[in-house]
């Protein structure tokens, strides 16, 4: 798949084809949206959206997307008539929940966690044919162009998300398009986007992201990196944006593949960059690398202010697009596990599922990235056990690959019984499975961020951002495992009958 997507993305706009010539693949689970609005409405047909009128961005946007975010029953809120912006000027937050997270990808409501990534995987990653974005003249986010004088960022209602920000930013479930210079492919990419003013923003990107590398190309150039911000994409496209999707391939392609039908963008007034034609609010200008502002501190995914304030690029704004009645899609990093983890444990698990097997390793029958690592930190692995090394082979594996290496921390391997998505399952096979002394491998060096608490204060000032990795070997030893214990719990036939019988007892 990754390289017919990056042969079709040899055309200027990063792989735009005729829409005609992609026919619906007929094995594709339903996605039923096509934007934001559209989700809405299916969310409302779940009736998990509420809305919430008059709450404040200084501080009660922050406080109730706390609440709910760490919530995986709470519903979708959007917040209307913020005090000083026009009403229908909108916020909306925690739409990975409940059984909208399921509709969000497609997928019958009533799959576990579990079942939903590996029907992500089996259904969506393995053997998709990419469907490369279709440009389109025009679009709903064009009903309202600023440009010269009139951009004003200032204009939306962007919440100061935690206490202790140095600021309001305007994108948190926001996604950057910009296009490699040399190659001319086009990434989309999640980084966190700062309101400095009325017509400028700065974004942080971590060392070693796609967006980074772009930036690094124009800043080696001595040029400015044309980019667009989009704030209110659609659900799908997002999540596809803050995934680990390989080097040169447009995530615009990815998300085609998923629905089964071409993105439709339009090209960006300003720099040709394809943009949804149908998203919410879309900023546009060019990324001066020497142009530089403080940026930060935000309270990050890990749940500390690990990065805290920076000189980071700042991008000038000479454009900006919105529909009527816009919505900012928010989606703020907080202390874990929360929307974030959960969103990223369904589809990091089943990418990184998929590069396992791609390396060889066999047998793989569940991975889990766990919430309370924010979905990078702490990654459980299960195996069938085929011969010695099995176990070291995905362990290893697992913390190198693309979608493990970055900012990872723990790779724990496990036999098949273990439901890897289960943390107390998890641990009990550490306890029980593994021996400190000899079932821990350490690797040193390895790909971590400045957003790392634990990373070392004088590495950090000097821009070492690199971390060690522990890989714990939590399987029955495969020498012996026929003598291991055998294991006190009911076998899936007596649970089977127990349920039946008994399951009107558990409430």
């Amino acid at each position: 798949m990754v390289n017919t997507m990056v042969d079709a993305m040899s055309s200027p706009m990063g792989g735009v084809t005729s829409e005609e010539s992609r026919a619906q693949d007929s094995k594709h689970f339903n996605v039923p949206y096509d934007d934001l609005r559209e989700w809405i409405a299916q969310a409302d047909k779940l009736g998990e959206t509420r809305v919430v009128k008059g709450a404040s961005w200084q501080e009660d946007i922050g406080l109730a997307s706390d609440l709910v975010m760490h919530s995986d029953t709470a519903p979708c809120l959007i917040f209307d008539e913020v005090p000083g912006f026009p009403k229908g000027h909108r916020v909306l937050v925690n739409f990975f929940g409940g059984r909208r997270k399921n509709m969000t990808l497609g997928f019958p409501t009533s799959y576990s966690k579990l079942e939903l990534s590996q029907a992500f995987l089996e259904h969506y990653l393995r053997d998709r044919k990419p469907y490369p974005c279709v440009e389109v003249a025009d679009g709903p986010i064009f009903e309202n162009v600023m440009t010269g004088d009139a951009v004003d960022a200032m204009k939306f209602p962007t919440p100061l998300w935690h206490r202790h920000d140095g600021g309001r930013y305007i994108g948190t479930g926001s996604f950057n398009v910009t296009r490699d210079p040399d190659e001319k492919w086009v990434n989309v990419g999640t980084y966190r986007v700062m309101l400095h003013d009325r017509n400028s923003v700065g974004f942080y990107i971590s060392p070693g992201k796609h967006g980074r590398i772009h930036r690094d190309k124009y800043l080696a150039r001595g040029e400015p990196m044309p980019a667009a911000i989009v704030l209110g994409g659609d659900p799908l496209t997002f999540l596809m944006a803050c995934s680990e999707v390989p080097y040169g391939v447009c995530e615009y392609d990815l998300v085609g593949a998923l629905r089964g039908r071409p993105v439709k963008v339009v090209r960006g007034k300003v720099t040709g960059l394809p943009i949804p034609a149908n998203a919410e609010i879309v900023l546009e200008g060019f990324v001066h690398p020497q142009k530089r502002r403080k940026e930060g501190p935000f309270g990050e995914w890990t749940g500390y202010y690990a990065s805290d304030v920076r000189e980071e690029p700042v991008m000038e704004i000479k454009a900006i697009y919105h529909r009527n009645n816009p919505i900012i899609l928010g989606c703020p990093p907080l202390c874990p596990p929360d929307e974030m983890a959960r969103y990223r444990g369904v589809t990091r698990s089943a990418l990184l599922r998929q590069e396992i097997e791609k390396a060889g390793v066999p047998d793989v029958t569940a991975v889990w990235a766990h919430e309370s690592g924010g979905a990078r930190m702490l990654l459980a692995v299960a195996i069938k056990q085929r011969y010695p090394g099995h176990v070291k082979q995905a362990g290893h594996v697992a913390s190198q690959c693309h979608v493990g290496a970055y900012a990872g921390k723990y790779v724990i391997v496990v036999d098949d019984d273990i439901d890897v998505s289960n943390l107390e399952q998890l641990m009990w096979a550490v306890c029980t499975r593994s021996d400190p002394a000899t079932s821990i491998d350490i690797i040193t060096g390895t790909w971590s961020t400045p957003l790392d608490p634990r990373l070392d204060p004088e590495d950090r000032a000097r821009g070492n951002f690199t971390n060690s990795r522990g890989i714990i070997n939590a399987c029955r030893p495969f020498h012996w495992r026929d003598k291991f214990p055998r294991v006190n719990e009911l076998s899936p036939e007596d649970l089977r009958k127990a349920k039946e019988k008994f399951g009107h007892l558990l409430g």
